[in-house]
């Protein structure tokens, strides 16, 4: 077969065509995913294991990523969400039961891409709720309250359930070891107030608190400060992240969540076509995603029959044995 010149040139134009075509089809296929969070990254605590579950997406999975810190504003919420969707985001993390709503609206519209909701226990077609179940620690760290203190107070952020949950967790392991044990519970109605958090910690502690655990996300530190300024008398258990530095002689063990790589390998179910079927739930069973550890470099530290009982209990949480919630 024979080719003239014309035919020859039709050729490498079309190939020139294909082969511009390749990039703008990984553009379009390229895996995206955006973040929306109550606050600032920058502060300890809640917003930065967002920002760090979506900094695990983009180093593991190659993701393009995005976010957006928002205030307290549901209309900012779904434009947020419809932002990214319209965009070509495969998955919106909304960092808080607050974004749900929001995100149940938008999705309708936006099929294709998954809405996924911290804190939450929604399954709803493409949104999906994932949450850590806190009321397992803080079922541990209220055994420990009632074995070693007298009264415990309790600083809520919003009344919202994740907090309320974890409250009930703490609670229903205080009252597992003394059913009358004393405690106090407030909420400061937002998660960015640190000295609101701080004046009802304080407040608590001059009713007799000598257990204390802030649970407020951005707002949280203000309650640290307050059970720092009180003295060695009065503890409490760093939740999310280590608060040491602000309560240095009165922290008594770490609650941790990798909260970020449980999104991690979320995300990764989504991008191979595989989403999750039900909303997802962490817990003591996941060692790899939420870990309670005690600290032994502080003036004061949990004897070691109290550890052993809360490891016993702690197993059997995990197991199924033990429900924390009171549910």
């Amino acid at each position: 077969m024979r080719f003239s010149r014309r035919t020859f040139m039709h050729g490498v134009a079309a190939l020139s065509i294909a082969a511009a075509s390749i990039p703008a089809m990984a553009q379009a296929e390229e895996f995206k995913m955006g973040l929306l969070v109550p606050g600032s990254v920058s502060e300890e605590g809640w917003n930065r294991i967002g920002y760090n579950a979506l900094k695990g997406v983009e180093e593991q999975l190659g993701a393009q990523i995005s976010y957006v810190e928002l205030q307290q504003n549901p209309a900012s919420f779904e434009k947020a969400f419809r932002d990214y969707a319209s965009q070509g985001y495969k998955v919106i993390l909304g960092h808080g039961f607050e974004f749900q709503d929001a995100a149940l609206e938008v999705a309708l519209d936006y099929p294709d891409t998954y809405f996924l909701i911290s804190s939450s226990a929604i399954h709803e077609g493409n949104v999906i709720g994932l949450n850590t179940d806190t009321s397992q620690p803080f079922y541990l760290m209220g055994v420990i309250a009632a074995k070693m203190g007298r009264k415990a107070g309790l600083v809520g952020g919003m009344e919202i359930p994740p907090i309320q949950e974890a409250f009930a967790g703490f609670k229903n392991g205080a009252r597992s070891i003394n059913p009358d044990f004393p405690i106090s519970e407030a909420y400061i109605g937002n998660f960015t107030d640190t000295t609101a958090a701080k004046e009802a910690a304080l407040s608590m502690i001059s009713q007799g608190a000598d257990f204390v655990v802030p649970n407020a996300s951005g707002a949280t530190v203000g309650g640290y400060q307050a059970i720092s300024e009180s003295g060695p008398d009065v503890r409490t258990f760093s939740i999310f992240s280590d608060f040491t530095e602000v309560a240095p002689n009165n922290i008594l063990g770490l609650y941790v969540a990798d909260y970020a790589q449980g999104v991690v390998e979320v995300a990764r179910t989504i991008r191979d076509g595989s989403p999750p079927t039900d909303n997802v739930i962490f817990g003591l069973k996941d060692p790899k995603v939420m870990s309670f550890t005690f600290r032994d470099d502080g003036p004061v530290s949990v004897p070691e029959d109290i550890r052993a009982e809360v490891k016993a209990i702690s197993d059997k949480i995990a197991a199924g044995e033990i429900k924390t919630d009171g549910k």
